[in-house]
């Protein structure tokens, strides 16, 4: 095949009702678009890593912007591209493949536009972002990532969740980290029922004050629950920064400590029990 050939085949024109395309300029639209990617990936990148952070954002915010900021430039540049790809595409065109796109909608890509709109509204409103400690309809863990379609949620066994996110809208999503990354545990503690409670306080804040990552304000508190069937119930309440991500972790150091405090001031922790009386009946009257 010549030269002449191979340049002839490139600008034969191939008409499709009003459009007019050539396989040089696909070509040429197919190379754009991947250029568009490519500057749209590096322009997110940029704001996420570097632009974003300088002004003040934390990483949740400064991903949500950087993400809508790459759907715009990309929406854009299709705009530019698809003229250059397809001589005489103009909005009256536009608005036919809308249409079919809508069809299309209607009979099976539901779900796909829900879960697009849906994390459209996550990234604007942002109810969650990166790095929040979130729970929905039974999953729990960190917003690794929040994507079109789906937003990755992984969990302390580092493993990673696929969330639709028309799910976040739908149901109810309890969002620890909400308004920052300080989240109150409430350890539950039982003491024998001869125990000072006064001291069982005193002990219990000790132990807050011994834990790393017990925050020291808030300050820690005890509330006093309950008479159990076996044992007093109180909770105490600490504050963390640092283990707000691992739960089980904050529970056991502060476990830990409470354990040690109450050998120190002989505070016993007792084993459920129960009473059994047992009633002699009356012996019936011999005949």
């Amino acid at each position: 095949m010549t030269l002449e050939s191979i340049i002839r085949f490139l600008n034969q024109p191939f008409v499709f009702g009003n459009l007019t395309v050539t396989p040089f300029t696909v070509i040429k639209g197919v190379a754009l678009f991947v250029a568009l990617l490519v500057f749209t990936s590096f322009i997110k990148r940029l704001l996420r890593n570097k632009v974003l952070p300088k002004a003040g954002l934390d990483h949740g915010v400064s991903v949500a912007v950087s993400t809508l900021v790459g759907y715009i430039v990309l929406i854009v540049g299709l705009l530019v591209i698809l003229p250059v790809m397809i001589p005489g595409f103009d909005l009256s065109t536009l608005s036919v493949i809308i249409g079919a796109v809508s069809f299309g909608i209607g009979f099976g890509l539901r779900n796909i536009a829900d879960n697009f709109v849906s994390g459209l509204i996550l990234l604007i409103e942002r109810p969650i972002k990166v790095g929040d400690r979130i729970e929905v309809e039974g999953v729990y863990g960190t917003v690794r990532e929040i994507r079109a379609r789906s937003t990755t949620v992984s969990t302390n066994d580092q493993v990673d969740i696929i969330v639709p996110n028309s799910q976040f809208i739908s149901s109810q999503v309890t969002n620890a980290s909400h308004s920052g990354n300080k989240v109150r545990f409430r350890i539950p503690v039982g003491v024998h029922y001869q125990s000072d409670v006064y001291l069982v306080k005193k002990a219990m804040l000790e132990a807050a004050t011994l834990c790393p990552n017990v925050l020291k304000d808030p300050e820690a508190s005890v509330r006093f629950l309950e008479f159990g069937d076996s044992s007093l119930n109180f909770e105490l309440w600490v504050w963390t920064r640092t283990l707000y991500k691992r739960p089980k972790t904050m529970a056991s150091e502060v476990n830990f400590k409470i354990w040690e405090m109450f050998k120190k001031y002989d505070i016993e922790i007792p084993y459920p029990q129960q009473d059994i009386y047992i009633k002699e009946l009356p012996q019936k009257p011999s005949e």
